[in-house]
């Protein structure tokens, strides 16, 4: 029983160091999106195909933390469509924004209903999963929008991705926060005993 409770305690430490991680990246990605890069075409074209591969390593890595990719097929497969859309991103890049901005739409509808399923298998080991449930499900919305919105006529930036990438900022945080005060709550009982 206590390996099983030394095992859940270290599952809930690495989401939390994960999750404010993830947290850190993206509210970087979108301050940069929103000032420099918002006037350095280039410096947006690195950053628009590093956040899907910034994904895809972080995917990766939680996978690996959670028994493999073998064991957590929906992170195999936001890895490899994380991958993906990278290399989409850097083709459509030559084309247009908008086109960037569709294989962004793309994306976010499958990688949030893959999200959304990790958090759906999480919930029974780790709780505090709503914030991503919320988050996958925002996601696939965003991806609708985005699809929607690049075949418009309206001029596409970067600072029309950063939005996307600031909500999936605050839903890491949130999630962070949950877990660190599930477990101060949890601990709190043993500690008056």
């Amino acid at each position: 029983m206590s390996e099983q409770m030394n095992r859940a305690q270290s599952s809930s430490d690495w989401l939390k160091s994960y999750y404010y991680l993830r947290f850190a990246v993206s509210a970087a990605w979108v301050a940069v999106a929103f000032t420099a890069a918002k006037s350095v075409p280039p410096l947006a074209a690195v950053m628009l195909v590093a956040y899907p591969l910034w994904d895809a390593l972080a995917n990766y890595v939680d996978a690996q933390r959670s028994g493999g990719l073998g064991r957590n097929q929906s992170q195999l497969l936001n890895f490899v469509v994380s991958i993906v859309t990278a290399i989409a991103v850097a083709i459509a890049l030559g084309r247009s924004m908008n086109a960037v901005l569709a294989v962004y739409g793309v994306w976010a509808v499958v990688s949030g209903a893959f999200q959304l399923v990790t958090a759906l298998r999480r919930w029974k080991t780790n709780g505090a999963q709503w914030a991503m449930i919320l988050s996958g499900a925002q996601s696939a919305l965003a991806g609708l929008f985005f699809v929607k919105m690049a075949g418009g006529a309206e001029a596409i930036g970067i600072a029309n991705v950063a939005p996307y990438a600031a909500f999936g900022a605050f839903y890491f945080l949130v999630s962070a926060v949950w877990l660190s005060v599930s477990d101060i709550l949890r601990k709190s009982p043993q500690a008056v005993r």
